[in-house]
């Protein structure tokens, strides 16, 4: 049975704007001997081109106002030009002013059968009450490193480009769990390989430089200084790198990550904690990275 009204909330990046495109074509499909979209028929096709007129995407964020929803309450009353459902995907409909998301209340109190309403949002302490409950919630998650990669092997693979392993790690490790982010460093490295010329393996040391990213035996010798609570060198030295061009906002990121990593080690096992979690570090810097989780207290850690 489809439900006339979804609520997708998650963080950022996590798929659910695509997952709403995915439903309004899974449930407009012509092959109904699958759930899923076969991707073949005339009104996939439709939704696939974006020439269908029955899907709707409106942003709240620049469509929050108590007009726009009236605008939309006249037009759902219509039914569909070709679709059997139109379908409103609502993006960040948390941004929606009170009397707006009110309006829309209104209209998911007493939807028409033909209209299937999607809502997007990476708030929902946001939304109102009375919103949530007339919606079936799904809660989208932060993809783990391993997915992530897996995602970027294919895309890869697709495009016939050579990537190293580690390379698409340290992707994976930047884009804090949002696969949108992952796809779009990837796009980056492949256009940047693209224009340079460059034939060869991608490495993660193309993608640090690409990026900006801080090599992390910069990290592990500043945190030395800390662990050996050697104050004056640690200036000199955070002055030393600054000089030499380093991105004093991607370093601070980067010391925050490794410092989180010692911070779990000195809670964890050293081999439970390298098996269940990507550090996206080398054994060697892993090792290390033990050592200093040693001569730090608890209290310290956490004052870091």
């Amino acid at each position: 049975m489809i439900s006339h009204a979804y609520l997708f909330c998650g963080p950022r990046g996590s798929g659910k704007t695509t997952i709403a495109r995915l439903l309004a074509k899974a449930i407009n499909c012509e092959d109904k001997t699958s759930f899923e979209p076969c991707n073949k028929c005339s009104f996939c096709l439709e939704i696939m081109e974006g020439r269908s007129m029955d899907i709707i995407e409106i942003d709240a964020a620049s469509n929050r106002g108590i007009e726009d929803i009236k605008e939309l309450r006249q037009a759902v009353r219509f039914a569909p030009s070709r679709l059997k459902y139109k379908v409103y995907i609502l993006d960040e409909a948390h941004q929606l002013s009170k009397d707006a998301a009110n309006a829309l209340l209104k209209t998911l109190e007493e939807p028409p059968s033909h209209a299937v309403f999607i809502l997007a949002t990476t708030e929902i302490h946001k939304m109102i009450p009375t919103i949530i409950s007339r919606c079936q919630r799904f809660d989208f998650r932060k993809l783990t490193v391993p997915e992530i990669i897996r995602r970027l092997e294919i895309i890869v693979k697709n495009e016939k480009a050579s990537v190293d392993k580690s390379a698409l790690e340290l992707i994976a490790l930047n884009a804090d769990g949002s696969i949108r982010d992952a796809e779009s460093l990837l796009n980056q490295v492949l256009t940047f390989a693209g224009v340079s010329g460059k034939t060869a393996e991608i490495t993660s040391a193309d993608i640090k430089n690409l990026l900006g990213l801080v090599e992390i035996q910069i990290i592990s010798q500043f945190v030395d200084f800390l662990t050996d609570k050697k104050a004056g060198e640690a200036v000199r030295f955070l002055g030393e790198i600054i000089e030499k061009g380093t991105d004093i906002n991607e370093f601070a990121k980067a010391l925050i990550n490794y410092l989180r990593h010692a911070l779990v080690l000195k809670m964890t096992e050293i081999g439970e904690y390298e098996k269940s979690l990507a550090t996206g570090l080398t054994r060697e810097e892993f090792q290390t990275l033990a050592k200093q989780a040693e001569k730090f207290k608890m209290e310290d850690l956490r004052e870091l």
